[in-house]
């Protein structure tokens, strides 16, 4: 029997066990669980309820030993920048707060008054986003200290999971890049920048990258699920996963990572910190073998998940998809706005930005996806543009993973505006990453080229 592989892809929304094996050089995968997954008010703050997530980690991997098919390895991917902080005793200090909660608000300020903008870019490469772990912790340094005060430990939220499970604590790289405190040239935390905002260097743990094993799972949880295998770190920030899954055999091809957020970029082998690259708030994050996913954050199917849920009623994506398609409403917004972050009514946020801006109001399902879908594919377009200027290249593809890729309308609408084809698929771009960094620690797969080449033959890819 082949063996198989974990992968536990949790998003902002929702989360899944999709065990995987190989079979005649392709990929086969299964979904062994899914569960809901969702930001919670506590204590005034939206927080993660990263208890009942690890129960569900848990729950999914007895499901496997249900079936029989008992996993050599797991790994565990996540969004970016949110975090928790233990004690000494490894007890959880505080909330696991959101990124979409509102205390870093302001915090920026408080940040620059100690690292100038500028400098911080410089040294990081990574793009600013409010919810950053450097603001986050800017927030906590200035409005609950104690618990600084009290951390001895800071994980990221894929390494407290894996700390769940191994008793190992350690920070990956991918997912720490995005919180602005890496350096680009050492792979490491920036300990002077560190030093520099006040905040503990005691808390920042060792780094590891994609593929190392941490251990087994700890006695405990082998006793609850019903088995024993290895913890292997993958790229756990999910865009990181992502991007091995793209299907190309191309150093020069685009990518669009879609789903709750879309990331768009290209890969690099060094970054670039230049002020250019800043002014186009464009970012570097970690990827596999210390490639850089020279990308941006665009607010994505965020918008599309929120009017869905205000006005949407029992449609599906794809019926919005497809009654989108069918209207004429040409107004645009800007996708990037802030205002579009964590509105109290999306679709209204929606109408009175196209009202602001003298444009046809949408109304109804339809009209609002429409203008959705439409404005994310001219921002798409635009950070073409932007990637071209400052990298000095002609891009000949766009790839498009993760659940968005299954948006004909906005795939239309994507190759239309860029010009460029649009190659749409894998849909489970995560997960599939996810495994692969298993696979090639376990030697299955030999190296990023071999595993790229193993998704293209294993997964539906649609050309637009």
């Amino acid at each position: 029997m082949e063996p198989y592989y974990l992968a536990i892809d949790i998003g902002a929304s929702s989360g899944r066990h999709i065990l995987a094996h190989l079979e005649e050089g392709r990929m086969v995968l299964e979904e062994v669980h899914r569960f809901p997954n969702g930001m919670v008010e506590k204590d005034g703050e939206l927080v993660w309820d990263v208890d009942e997530l690890f129960a569900q980690i848990k729950l999914g991997m007895k499901k496997c030993a249900g079936l029989g098919k008992i996993p050599v390895s797991v790994g565990v991917d996540t969004w970016g920048v949110d975090f928790v902080l233990l004690d000494q005793e490894g007890r959880r200090i505080g909330n696991a707060t959101a990124y979409r909660d509102g205390r870093t608000r302001g915090m920026d300020e408080e940040v620059y008054k100690l690292i100038p903008e500028d400098e911080l870019y410089a040294r990081t490469g990574i793009q600013k986003a409010i919810f950053n772990t450097v603001y986050q912790l800017m927030a906590l340094k200035t409005k609950k200290p104690e618990q600084l005060e009290k951390a001895s430990v800071l994980l990221m939220m894929p390494d407290y999971f894996h700390y769940r499970l191994s008793g190992v604590a350690a920070t990956e790289y991918t997912e720490a890049t995005t919180g602005q405190l890496v350096s680009p040239e050492t792979k490491d935390w920036d300990r002077e920048l560190i030093r520099r905002l006040g905040y503990p260097e005691r808390i920042f743990q060792r780094m590891v990258v994609p593929g190392t094993v941490l251990g087994e799972l700890t006695r405990e949880v082998q006793q609850e699920v019903g088995f024993n295998c290895r913890v292997v770190v993958p790229a756990t920030h999910d865009t990181g996963s992502a991007v091995i899954a793209v299907p190309t055999d191309s150093d020069d091809a685009l990518y669009i990572s879609s789903g709750t957020w879309s990331l768009m970029g290209t890969e690099l082998q060094e970054a670039n910190c230049s002020l250019e690259s800043k002014a186009s708030n464009l970012t570097n994050e970690g990827g596999y073998d210390y490639r850089f996913r020279y990308l941006k954050n665009i607010m994505g199917l965020w918008m599309i998940q929120s009017v869905k849920r205000e006005i949407g009623g029992d449609l599906g994506f794809g019926e919005i998809c497809e009654q989108a398609s069918k209207c004429d409403i040409r107004s645009i917004v800007d996708c990037n706005d802030d205002r579009f972050l964590a509105p109290a009514n999306m679709t209204r946020e929606v109408q009175e930005a196209c009202r602001e801006s003298g444009q046809q109001v949408p109304e109804g399902i339809a009209q609002v996806a429409s203008v959705i879908y439409n404005s994310l594919a001219k921002c798409y377009a635009k950070t073409v543009e932007e990637l071209e200027e400052i990298t000095k290249k002609k891009y000949d593809r766009i790839h498009i993973v993760g659940g968005g890729s299954n948006a004909e309308y906005l795939n239309r609408l994507t190759a239309k505006a860029t010009g460029i084809p649009v190659y749409a698929g894998p849909t489970e771009a995560t997960a599939i990453g996810n495994v692969a960094a298993q696979m090639m620690t376990a030697g299955e797969l030999t190296g990023l080229k071999a595993a790229r080449a193993c998704v293209f033959r294993s997964f539906p890819i649609t050309k637009y």
